[in-house]
C-alpha cells in the first residue's frame, strides 16, 4: 500500500493502482470514453487527463500513482484540456442526436451534456472517412467513429480474433477491417463484442425492424416469435428496470401487442436440444470409435470461429443444431401439422442476444433444405426488440404478465440456463444421466457456474468418470481446443470427454445484441436472474417437459433417431482464414 492524495484528501492504494481507480476509491468520478474495464487502457481519447499538482497532465485510465503525489481531477486548467479534446472529438463527428439509434445511450452525447456542450462546435470538419459496411450482421459506419479503440481491443485481446485494426497516426488514424476490404471478408465471428462495447453509434446490428414490421402488416404470413433465454433478463434495463430484472412474462404480452400470431419461448428449443445432444454424447461415450470430446454447438459465432481456424477439430463438434433452430424447424413441421397451417405461410421470428444469429439462419447447411423453407426468417436483437417497443409506445414496465402459446411456449428450468455460462452443459448432465439411469443428488453443478474463463469439474455416470469443461469468451476457447491438440499430438489421454463453449464472456446473457452494459456486475446480476426462474420453474429436467414428450411419441419417435438427425442435426464445412492453416 502506498499513499498518495486525491484533491488534497490522503487515501492509501495498493503499489500499481491506476489513477482512475484511485480517484473512485476516494468518492471522484473521472469522466471517460475509450476506457472500459474489459479490455486494456489506451488513454487513446484523453477525456480522462488529470494533473499532479504543480506538474503536467497525465491521463488517468492508463497512469499508476506515485507516492506521495496529489492528483487533481477537477480543477479549471484539467476542465478545460477536458473540454477542448472533447471539442476535438465532436467537430469530427455527425451532429444527428435526432435520429441516431444510440441517442439517450451514447456516452459521447452523455459527455457533451455533462460538459455542457449545447452550442455548435466551431470549426465543425467533414468526416475524412465516410463509410458504412453492412455487409454481415454487424454494421461498421466510420462516420460516428471516435477513435477509442475499444472495438479493436475487445476484438484481438479479448476474444483473439483480430478482425479490426488501427490505421494511421495522429489525427489521420482510423479503425477498419483487417486488410482494408469489408468486415465479411475480415476474420469477424460476427459476435458482436465489438458492437457491444463500442460507444458510440460507429458499430451496431443490422436493422431488421422495418422488414419485420412490414411482414407483420401484410397479414399475408402467420408470424410466430421466440424469445432467448438471455433476452428476459437484460431488456428490462432499456425500461429503466434494474439490471437483471426478469421480465418473461411482460414479454410475451408486449409480443402479441406487436401483432405476432404466436408467441414461443426458445427454452423449448433449448430443452429439445438438451434430449438430442445428451442422447449423441451418451452415444459416443459408449462407442470406443467415437470422437471425443464432443463440443457444444449452440453458439454461431463458435461454430464459425471452429470453421475458420480450427476445423480440424469439427469431427469433435455435436450435430445437434442450435435451440433457435430445432425450435423453427418444429414450429414448421409439428406446430404447423397441429394447427393446420401452410408451413410455407408461417414466418418464423427469433429475439436473441446475439449478432450473430443473424448469420446462422443465412448459412448454407440451414437454407433450403426441406419442403417447407428455412426453419427461421428473421432475427431481431434485444436492442432491436427494445427500440421496437419504445417506437410502438407500449407501456412495458406496467404491462400485465401473460403466458407464451402451447407446445412451444412449455419449456423447464434447464432450458432457461442455456442463456449462461455452463448452463447448457448442466442442463445436458441433468438429463445425460436420466438416460444413463442415474439419480442425481442435486441438479445443481456449482463448479460449472460462474465467471471464471475455463471450468472443469468430473462427473460419474454409469460407472464411468466423465471430465467436464466450460469456457467462455473466444480466447479462453482457444487455450482448450490448444490443449486438445497438444493431448493428440503427443499421444496423451485427452484431457476432457465433454466441453461447452460460449463465444461471448458470460455466455448469451452478454451477447453482442444486448441492452448495452457489458460490466462484470451486470453479468452476474443477469446469471443470477437466469437460475432464480430456473429454480422457481415446476419441472427443472428437460426429459420432464411434457411438450417434449409429447414431440417425441407423436412426431420424432425418439432422440437421435432418423426423423430427427433429418430436420434437428446439420453439418460443418471447413472455412479457412488466412494463417488458420498454420494452427491445423
Amino acid at each position: 500500500m502506498i499513499a498518495i492524495k486525491i484533491n488534497g484528501k490522503e487515501i492509501e492504494v495498493e503499489t500499481g493502482t491506476m489513477i482512475y481507480h484511485a480517484a473512485k476509491q476516494a468518492g471522484w468520478v473521472i469522466p471517460t470514453l475509450c476506457y472500459h474495464p474489459d479490455v486494456p487502457q489506451t488513454g487513446s481519447c484523453g477525456i480522462c487527463v488529470v494533473q499532479v499538482e504543480g506538474g503536467r497532465m497525465l491521463r488517468a485510465c492508463n497512469t499508476k500513482v506515485q507516492p506521495g503525489k496529489n492528483y487533481l481531477t477537477h480543477s479549471p486548467e484539467v476542465l478545460e484540456v477536458r473540454r477542448t479534446v472533447l471539442k476535438e472529438i465532436l467537430a469530427e463527428h455527425p451532429e444527428d442526436c435526432l435520429h441516431c439509434r444510440r441517442s439517450g445511450n451514447c456516452e459521447l452525447q452523455n459527455l457533451a451534456i455533462e460538459f455542457k456542450l449545447r452550442d455548435a462546435v466551431a470549426g465543425q470538419r467533414s468526416v475524412k472517412e465516410d463509410k458504412v459496411d453492412d455487409s454481415c450482421a454487424v454494421v461498421f459506419d466510420t462516420r460516428y467513429c471516435v477513435h477509442c479503440t475499444r472495438c479493436v481491443q475487445v476484438c484481438s485481446k479479448i476474444q483473439g480474433i483480430g478482425a479490426l485494426e488501427l490505421v494511421g497516426t495522429g489525427e489521420n488514424s482510423r479503425i477498419r477491417p483487417v486488410g482494408g476490404g469489408a468486415l465479411a471478408q475480415s476474420p469477424c465471428i460476427k459476435c458482436g463484442q465489438c458492437a457491444a462495447h463500442c460507444p458510440v453509434n460507429a458499430i451496431r446490428e443490422n436493422d431488421d425492424i422495418v422488414p419485420l414490421q412490414k411482414v407483420i402488416a401484410a397479414k399475408e404470413h402467420f408470424v410466430t416469435v421466440q424469445i432467448a433465454p438471455a433476452v428476459r433478463v437484460s431488456i428490462g434495463e432499456a425500461f429503466g428496470m434494474p439490471v437483471g430484472s426478469l421480465v418473461t412474462g411482460k414479454l410475451f404480452t408486449a409480443l402479441r401487442m406487436l401483432g405476432f400470431d404466436a408467441v414461443f419461448d426458445t427454452s423449448f428449443g433449448a430443452d429439445l436440444t438438451v434430449m438430442e445432444e445428451a442422447t449423441e454424447f451418451l452415444q459416443r461415450m459408449n462407442n470406443p470409435d467415437a470422437v471425443l470430446p464432443m463440443i457444444t454447438t449452440c453458439c454461431p459465432s463458435w461454430v464459425e470461429y471452429m470453421e475458420r481456424f480450427y476445423y480440424d477439430m469439427i469431427p469433435h463438434f455435436s450435430s445437434c443444431k442450435s435451440p433457435m433452430m430445432m425450435t423453427g424447424a418444429m414450429i414448421k413441421t409439428y406446430y404447423a401439422k397441429k394447427k393446420g397451417l401452410d408451413p410455407k405461410k408461417i414466418f418464423n421470428v427469433a429475439i436473441m442476444p446475439c449478432t450473430s444469429k443473424k448469420e446462422e439462419i443465412r448459412r448454407p447447411e440451414m437454407t433450403g433444405k426441406h419442403d417447407y423453407g428455412n426453419d427461421m426468417d428473421l432475427v431481431l436483437t434485444t436492442r432491436e426488440l427494445a427500440r421496437m417497443i419504445q417506437e410502438t409506445g407500449i407501456d412495458f414496465v406496467n404491462l400485465p404478465a401473460q403466458q407464451p402459446d402451447e407446445f412451444a411456449g412449455e419449456y423447464t428450468g434447464a432450458g432457461v440456463i442455456f442463456g449462461a455460462t455452463g448452463g447448457v452443459l448442466e442442463a445436458s448432465l441433468r438429463t445425460a444421466a436420466h438416460l444413463a439411469g442415474e439419480k442425481l443428488d442435486s441438479l445443481e453443478f456449482e463448479d460449472l457456474r460462474g465467471l471464471k474463463g475455463v471450468k472443469e469439474t468430473v462427473v460419474n455416470m454409469g460407472g464411468k468418470e466423465i471430465k467436464i469443461a466450460v469456457a467462455h469468451g473466444i480466447k479462453h476457447v482457444a487455450g482448450v481446443l490448444d490443449r486438445i491438440r497438444d493431448a493428440k499430438e503427443k499421444g496423451e489421454k485427452l484431457p476432457w470427454h465433454f466441453i461447452e463453449v460460449m463465444a461471448c464472456a458470460g455466455g448469451c446473457i452478454s451477447g453482442g445484441g444486448q441492452i448495452y452494459s457489458m460490466k462484470k456486475e451486470t453479468r452476474e446480476e443477469r446469471i443470477a436472474s437466469l437460475y432464480t426462474e430456473d429454480r422457481a420453474m415446476p419441472r427443472r429436467c428437460s426429459h420432464d417437459n411434457p411438450a417434449i414428450q409429447e414431440l417425441y411419441a407423436n412426431f420424432l419417435k425418439e432422440p437421435g433417431g432418423h426423423h430427427s438427425h433429418e430436420l434437428l442435426h446439420t453439418h460443418y464445412t471447413p472455412r479457412p482464414v488466412a494463417g488458420a492453416e498454420a494452427k491445423k
